[in-house]
């Protein structure tokens, strides 16, 4: 679909909400405030960001931005069929990004997660909206507190707004609103290659350190009314998808769940997260953490100073394939009162464009979202996750129409 047939379908679909269109299809420019947005880290979900906001958007400039030339340079070559403005940027130099983020008037982090406080604060002063991809607990929860300041200064910030969580957090809306009650939801997501290479049966999808931190840090669970936490990378069980992924496993790791178990403390029973692997991955993987290779304290080897957690993300960098044909995976199951909801994706490599699963069911949502606050259909000032400001229907709508279908089914028990 290119992007006039696009907003043709789209200037249709609103066109009860827009009373002064004509009955003829046109496009949605001449309807709009022209906006400015910069995607902030040029890897492979920065790509696939950008990428998705060429092909789909309306916004006046869009802007990719990295530190590293090297990496910059390989997007620009990447992204070189698309209108896309490339930029250097260096994030530890405070005045430089809000100079530049006074420029935009949307950002989105598709960057490590120590940044993302940082970014909100500074969004905040130069009333910039901001999402991100989100990946720490602790990292969101001070963002949180940040609300009141947005609100003052009409700003919109949305953290965790890639997968999972991100678009699993918007299929537990969907639960919730579904449903009259809700006893419990299972959230199970993973990306694995299409042809695992042993001995991880695992690929590179997105930042090894944000790999690690999943499989370091404590799930969070809630339960009846309480929000424990549990360790990461246990309580293995099976689980099938349609074929050739009959036989996979899932085990608990900690971000999924984000804001989820806070937002539905009082609406859902049970809640709990878990990655889908290849099987005997979990056991493997926790074998080196248990290691010792992802701690973060520094000592002497040979007389250099190493960073074990360093050392290994290179590791893995080095030694695991990366940009293979690969499949994201997910399974979200909730039930209450006699009926069982169970939504269903299996999403493929796109070979003609040269995108990863998991490059599009990332950034592909977070792409989404910052679309719905340029069109005003996310209208809120402060600082939200994805489940308490993003309406299921057209996200759902949106995702089809890059044929990230997600089947859903509901049943009687």
């Amino acid at each position: 679909m290119n992007k006039t047939t696009y907003y043709n379908n789209y200037a249709t679909s609103r066109r009860n909400e827009f009373k002064y269109l004509p009955v003829f299809p046109i496009t949605l420019k001449l309807l709009m405030i022209t906006m400015k947005i910069v995607v902030l880290g040029s890897g492979m979900m920065g790509r696939a960001i950008a990428y998705d906001l060429s092909e789909y958007s309306n916004f006046e400039n869009i802007a990719i931005t990295d530190r590293d030339k090297r990496t910059l340079k390989s997007a620009e070559k990447f992204l070189e069929k698309q209108e896309i403005n490339f930029d250097i940027l260096n994030l530890d130099k405070k005045k430089n990004v809000e100079d530049y983020f006074q420029q935009y008037d949307i950002a989105i982090s598709a960057i490590p997660y120590k940044y993302n406080l940082f970014l909100t604060e500074t969004a905040i002063e130069t009333k910039t909206h901001l999402l991100d991809l989100g990946g720490n607990n602790t990292v969101v929860k001070k963002q949180r507190k940040l609300y009141n300041k947005a609100k003052e200064k009409n700003v919109t910030v949305i953290p965790d707004c890639g997968l999972a969580p991100g678009m699993t957090s918007i299929i537990v809306r969907d639960i919730v609103e579904q449903l009259e009650t809700v006893d419990f939801v299972k959230i199970r997501v993973g990306g694995v290659p299409v042809n695992p290479m042993p001995p991880l049966n695992y690929q590179i999808v997105f930042s090894p350190y944000g790999l690690i931190n999943e499989y370091v840090e404590d799930a969070i669970v809630l339960d009846h009314g309480k929000i424990l936490t549990k360790k990461s990378m246990a309580d293995i069980e099976e689980i099938s998808f349609p074929k050739p992924f009959e036989n996979m496993e899932a085990f608990s790791t900690s971000g999924g769940c984000s804001t989820l178990p806070y937002t539905y403390k009082n609406k859902i029973g049970y809640l709990d997260y878990k990655t889908v692997r290849y099987p005997g991955h979990c056991e493997k993987f926790k074998t080196l953490l248990d290691l010792g290779f992802a701690g973060e304290k520094e000592f002497i080897v040979n007389g250099q100073k190493i960073v074990p957690r360093d050392f290994f993300a290179k590791l893995l960098l080095k030694s695991l394939p990366h940009n293979e044909k690969d499949v994201v995976l997910l399974k979200v199951i909730g039930e209450g009162k006699k009926k069982h909801l169970e939504y269903t994706l299996v999403d493929h490599y796109d070979e003609e464009n040269h995108i990863t699963s998991m490059m599009r069911t990332t950034g592909y949502p977070v792409s989404i979202i910052a679309q719905m606050i340029e069109r005003s259909i996310i209208k809120d000032s402060g600082v939200f996750c994805g489940e308490e400001v993003v309406p299921c229907k057209p996200f759902f709508e949106e995702l089809r129409n890059r044929n990230i279908d997600i089947k859903k089914e509901l049943s009687d028990l």
